[in-house]
Formats: C-alpha cells, sequence, structure tokens
C-alpha cells in the first residue's frame, strides 16, 4: 500500500549509545529522491481521502460557511483610516483605507501577490507621517520575508525591495527608516539547515540594503538567536530584545535624541521575560516575570535603568498578567482560568474600572496610539464567532462595531468547563463544546486538542472549521496542559525538560475524563495538535497506542535528537533540552521522541500526518522519517498516511482554498476511520 521507502542507516553516538538513523536521507529537501518520495506518498494519501463518500460533503459545507464578509478593527495612519476586509473565500484578507468619511478604496491586494494565493501578507509598518508603508511578504508560507517599501498616497514602490528577512519586526524611526532582524543566509537549504546568530538592523530610506548599519549581534562568541528592536511611540527611544531561546531576554535601551548614545542595558542576564511596554519621557513602564511568575509591572527612571531600581506599579496576583496601551490608558489583561478580565488604568498606577466584558471567553485589543480618542477590542469564545466593539476610553462604554453574518446559531451549542486531575494530583482545566442535547453515551465523535508548551496559552476562541465538525454531533474539547502559560511561569516551567513527561500525563488523563464521563470512548476519540501539539499527539500515541482511534499530528517536533539542528530549533532548548546537554536529558529525550519510540507489530491509531514541503520552522523532515516509522512497523488495518501540502509552510498565510481542503481531509479521515459510511447526522449513518 504505502511506497517503499529506502533505509541508509546513519549512525549516531550519544553518551555511548548508537542510534542508528534509517532515514536521514529524507532531511535533505533538495534532493530529487526526497521529491520523489512526498509525490509518492501524496498519490497514496489523496487516492485513500478520495474513497470517503463525504469528502465533498465536508468540502462544499465548509465553503458554505467560510463564505461570510470579515472585517478587521481599523487604524489610523496620517490622513486615512486603514482596515483589512476578506469578502468570504478570498485567499487573502484585503486591505483598504478611507479618507474623510469617502468610500473605501483598495489600498493593498494580497490576493494579487502570486496566482495561487501562497504569497502572503505579513507586518504591516507606517512611518511617523503615514506616507511610507514598509511591509513583508512570505513566499509559500517559509518563514523568510521580502520587505518592500511603497509610497502610502499614490501605491507605487519607492526602492529596491530587501530580502532574506526572518523572524522581524519592522519598527519606523520618524520618516527617515526602520528596524528590522534577519539571519546570515545559510549554507545549503534555507528551509532546513541552522540558523542561529540574528541581527537587528537599521534600514535607511533611499539606501541599498547592502549598506544597512548592525545595530546588534553578529558576535560570533555570543549567540543571540532572536533578536528585536522597537522604537517607542515619541521617538525617543530604540529599545533592543535578544533571546537565547524562546524563554528569557536581555534587554537594553538607547537614546536616540543624543547623538552617538550607546546601548544601556536593563536586565543582562536571560532568567526572565522582561519587556519595556511604554514610557512618559524618561519614566520607562516595563511587564515583567522577574521573580514574579504571573507578571507585574514596574517603572524605572531611564538614567538608572537596572533592576535594583525598580518600583512596583501594578503588583502580580495570582492570575497571568498581560498589557495593552492606548489612548492614553494601560489596559491590564489577565487569565483566570485561561478566560479573559480587563481593568483599566491610568499612568499614575490609578484603577480606573474592571471593564464588563460581553461575556465570558477571549477579548484581544484595548490597544492603540497614545493620542487615539477610541479603542477596538475583539471578543471569541468556542462557540461565539470572533466579533469586534468600539470602546470609550473616557467612560468604558463600547458599542459593537462588526459581528459576523454566518449560517451558524450559537444558541444551538454549549461550551463547558471542567476540571480534572492528572496523574500526580495537579488540577487541569478544559472547555468541551458541543451541539446542546448529545447523549452520553460513549458513541460521540471527539476531538481532543492540546499544544502544552512554551508559554503558550489556548484561551476559548472560534473555529468555524469547528462547526462542521459539531453540526455532525461531534465534541471538541481543548485541555489546558502544562506547558502552557495558562498559570504562569510555575505552569510553564512544570511542563519543561526534564518534566515533558508532566504534559503527556495531562492530555492523557484529558482523554481518560473523556471517556470516564461518557462524552465518548477510544473508539470514537481523535487526538490533534500542531508543532509542539504535534510532538504532543506523537508522544502520546506511541505511549498509548490504544487510547485514541485517530491521530492527526501537524507539522509537528518527532525527532526529538535533532531537532535542534535544523533551522532555529536550538532556540527550543528551554522547553526540551537538547540531546548533547548531558546523559541524562539525552535519555529522557529519547524515551518520548516520537520518532524514535515506533515499535513493532504495534497497533497504532488510524494516522494522518500533516505538513507543508516549505515549513522552515519544524522542517517536514520530522514528518516524514515519522511517517516512515510508522508505515513499516503498523500492524493492523489502521491506516498511516502523510498528506505534504505543496508550496506550504508552518501555517501562517495558507490560503483559505488550501485551509478549506486541509479540514475535509481531516475531518473526513476523522470519521471514515471511526467507522461512519455516511455523515453521523445522515439517517443511515452508524450508531
Amino acid at each position: 500500500m504505502y511506497p517503499k521507502t529506502n533505509k541508509k542507516p546513519v549512525v549516531d553516538s550519544y553518551f555511548g549509545t548508537e542510534i542508528i538513523d534509517n532515514y536521514r536521507w529524507l532531511e535533505d529537501d533538495k534532493s530529487q529522491e526526497t521529491k520523489a518520495w512526498v509525490k509518492a506518498e501524496n498519490e497514496v494519501t489523496f487516492k485513500y481521502l478520495e474513497q470517503i463518500p463525504y469528502r465533498k460533503q465536508l468540502k462544499d459545507r465548509l465553503s458554505e460557511l467560510w463564505n461570510y464578509e470579515k472585517i478587521g478593527t481599523p487604524f489610523i495612519e496620517g490622513d486615512y483610516t486603514y482596515f483589512s476586509k476578506n469578502d468570504g473565500l478570498q485567499n487573502q484578507s484585503v486591505i483598504y483605507r478611507t479618507k474623510d468619511n469617502s468610500d473605501a478604496e483598495v489600498f493593498l491586494d494580497p490576493n494579487t501577490f502570486s496566482k495561487d494565493g501562497t504569497t502572503s501578507l505579513g507586518a504591516l509598518s507606517f512611518s511617523e507621517d503615514g506616507k511610507t508603508l514598509a511591509y513583508s511578504i512570505s513566499e509559500g508560507g517559509s518563514d523568510w520575508r521580502k520587505i518592500i517599501i511603497m509610497d502610502a498616497e499614490s501605491k507605487t514602490i519607492k526602492e529596491d525591495t530587501l530580502v532574506d528577512v526572518k523572524f522581524s519586526g519592522i519598527s519606523w524611526y520618524k520618516n527617515e527608516g526602520f528596524y528590522y532582524s534577519s539571519y546570515d543566509k545559510p549554507k545549503g537549504s534555507e528551509l532546513s539547515a541552522k540558523t542561529d546568530q540574528h541581527k537587528l538592523y537599521y534600514h535607511k530610506l533611499g539606501t541599498s540594503q547592502k549598506e544597512d548599519a548592525v545595530i546588534f549581534g553578529g558576535i560570533p562568541e555570543e549567540k543571540h538567536r532572536y533578536i528585536g528592536g522597537y522604537v517607542t511611540e515619541d521617538n525617543r527611544f530604540l529599545v533592543v530584545t535578544t533571546q537565547i531561546s524562546t524563554s528569557g531576554n536581555k534587554l537594553f535601551i538607547k537614546d536616540l535624541s543624543e547623538e552617538n548614545s550607546t546601548l544601556k542595558p536593563i536586565i543582562e542576564t536571560v532568567e526572565s521575560d522582561t519587556y519595556i511596554i511604554a514610557n512618559k519621557e524618561n519614566k520607562l513602564f516595563l511587564v515583567t516575570n522577574l521573580n514574579a511568575p504571573n507578571k507585574k509591572v514596574v517603572t524605572v527612571d531611564f538614567a538608572n535603568p537596572t533592576q535594583e531600581n525598580w518600583q512596583d506599579f501594578i503588583l502580580e496576583t495570582e492570575n497571568v498578567l498581560s498589557i495593552s496601551k492606548g489612548a492614553n490608558y494601560l489596559f491590564a489583561h489577565y487569565m483566570v482560568d485561561a478566560v479573559s478580565k480587563v481593568l483599566q488604568y491610568d499612568f499614575d498606577g490609578k484603577l480606573i474600572r474592571e471593564i464588563n466584558l460581553p461575556g465570558i471567553g477571549s477579548v484581544g485589543g484595548f490597544s492603540g496610539k497614545i493620542d487615539a480618542k477610541d479603542l477596538y477590542f475583539s471578543f471569541t469564545n468556542y462557540n461565539t464567532p470572533t466579533s469586534s466593539y468600539k470602546f470609550n476610553p473616557k467612560d468604558g462604554t463600547y458599542v459593537s462595531y462588526w459581528k459576523p453574518s454566518i449560517a451558524y446559531n450559537a444558541e444551538d451549542y454549549v461550551s463547558n468547563q471542567v476540571f480534572y486531575t492528572s496523574k500526580d494530583g495537579t488540577k487541569v482545566p478544559m472547555i468541551i463544546t458541543h451541539k446542546k442535547g448529545i447523549e452520553l453515551n460513549g458513541k460521540n465523535p471527539t476531538i481532543l486538542y492540546g499544544y502544552g508548551g512554551f508559554n503558550i496559552s489556548l484561551t476559548p476562541s472560534f473555529s468555524i472549521a469547528n462547526v462542521i465538525w459539531m453540526e455532525q454531533g461531534g465534541i471538541y474539547a481543548v485541555a489546558n496542559l502544562r506547558g502552557g502559560g495558562e498559570y504562569g511561569k510555575k505552569w510553564h516551567n512544570a511542563g519543561t525538560q526534564l518534566k515533558k513527561q508532566n504534559v503527556f500525563d495531562d492530555f492523557i488523563e484529558a482523554a481518560q475524563f473523556l471517556i470516564n464521563k461518557k462524552y465518548t470512548s477510544s473508539e470514537f476519540l481523535a487526538i490533534r495538535g500542531g508543532s509542539n501539539g504535534g510532538l504532543l499527539v506523537g508522544a502520546i500515541m506511541t505511549q498509548k497506542p490504544s487510547l485514541a482511534k485517530v491521530a492527526l499530528p501537524a507539522v509537528g517536533v518527532l525527532d526529538m535528537l535533532r531537532y535542534h539542528t535544523f533551522t532555529a530549533g536550538a532556540g527550543w532548548a528551554y522547553d526540551y533540552g537538547t540531546a548533547e546537554d548531558s546523559k541524562e536529558m539525552f535519555e529522557y529525550l529519547r524515551g518520548y521522541s516520537p520518532v524514535h519510540n515506533v515499535k513493532k507489530r504495534t497497533r497504532y491509531p488510524a494516522t494522518m500526518i500533516t505538513t507543508g514541503d516549505h515549513d522552515d520552522r519544524v522542517v517536514p523532515a520530522h514528518s516524514f522519517k515519522f511517517a516512515a516509522e510508522l508505515q513499516e512497523k503498523q500492524s493492523g488495518e489502521n491506516p498511516t498516511l502523510i498528506r505534504i501540502e505543496t508550496n506550504a509552510g508552518h501555517g501562517a498565510g495558507t490560503p483559505v482554498a488550501k485551509t478549506i481542503e486541509q479540514y475535509a481531509d481531516i475531518f473526513g479521515f476523522t470519521l471514515f476511520n471511526m467507522g461512519f459510511k455516511q455523515l453521523p447526522n445522515s439517517p443511515k449513518a452508524k450508531n
């Protein structure tokens, strides 16, 4: 059934232990042999998917539901008000603008960037006067970007395109130029070769990229895998953050009003996550988790900015804090069991109000320029489509700005939060969403989703794709695993390195809770996750092959002995550790690494691995090698497929048409392998 995957053993030695890598050759994304393997695997996968009788039905319903107008919140630059809009099924959203309440005109249409919609818009940044725009684009889903500079009034390109930009913002200094970040182009494949020396550059308008000055980074003896630079709103300071890994940063500041000023350190260790959120002349406002795992806000004078001079401004609480600013206020966003709460403060530290939110869910926004008269925020949860509101910061009132018009009735669905006990006694929250009135008989098709890493929090959010699943009587459950940020730094650290098994145990117990409470059973359970969540699924299915009927690892980190040798993977070591760190770390990683734990003559779940051939964040070789191992060793009838999206990356900027096809295939594969010959809401479907 499956293409033949040749074994070409490569032997690595770790602390005296030899590890055989039979499929190292699949790491070479430039080789014709790898390309032929990808083509052959896709032929098998799509031939299988074509036999699913309701695949087109799912795609048509997804297209029908997806086809609604989507409007982003407006922002003002110069004389214009800008906003994004998607008519419904456009592959990429379009940027519009209006002036003096005139009719909106198309300003920038990413759908014209490429014929197939695979070139997407990234960052969008205007000069201080709003007359010049710098925007980045991604081609084929790659993290490598180009920056294009445009005259905003005439919409004409001003100068040569900047190339080879990666993991970068665009931050203007007045109207003169901007700061951006990138790596030297690696030797070998730009999609897989290691990149671990980030640099911050300044581009002065009217000059060539070759003349761009390196502001920070590039010292061989000191690794800076991630460097960011941004200018404060008053153009007074340049703030520079540097990181060795995805957690913890150094922080520096430079006075741009003084000629030949130097970067001044604020914090020179990577023991905390600390950032400047605002300044009032020389007074700096910082958010930090230094000695405050749930974060707090402190102030300090620019003249003496190091930590011994910090003064508490907004104290740490039992809930995790994040901060936004706008209209001369600070907004403290708290997560209370993964649900939003927002407090408004002035810059003197006075609590103005708790904002009465539209419901229980996730809120984003409350950010804008210091002189903004109105601010905007979004609200969503698992059964409420994302809507936006116009907020008056003076009196705390708000009105609806935009609500989607979808052929979907939120009142037909219910979303409940539960708490279950993990293996070591830890209480873990999970939100379960489904149609009202389902019978808890153990036969409901269920997708359990998780992530559990990198201090990332899974807060309630609506997905039009999940409506399709729930329309069929499906249950969608999201567990807030350790390793995430839902309860601050302690929660994050409890799922890292030698404690990573806690994440897997939390997920296993989430599944067991759903089974014990008769929401579903192993025969009707699918486990799903992407990136670090793809690792989660890979680890669970190799540790507990009988837990779920279907496994859906997407763009996963699956070779834990070699992940740090690709692109920016070395920056993930805070969460994972590396096989070179110590014998103990090597053995721990080998103990759960999905690629290294596929056993012969084992009945694994029906599996569809998904990845993109241009994924240069989690390179597709992870998925390729895992698929090869599973296809060789799987016993029984459950299929093991890999669906490789061509000209696609880690996920960001994926065209709508491709996204719809992917979901139709994922849901179709899942239901088909749960035994449904027709869609579950069909009267002839399996009970």
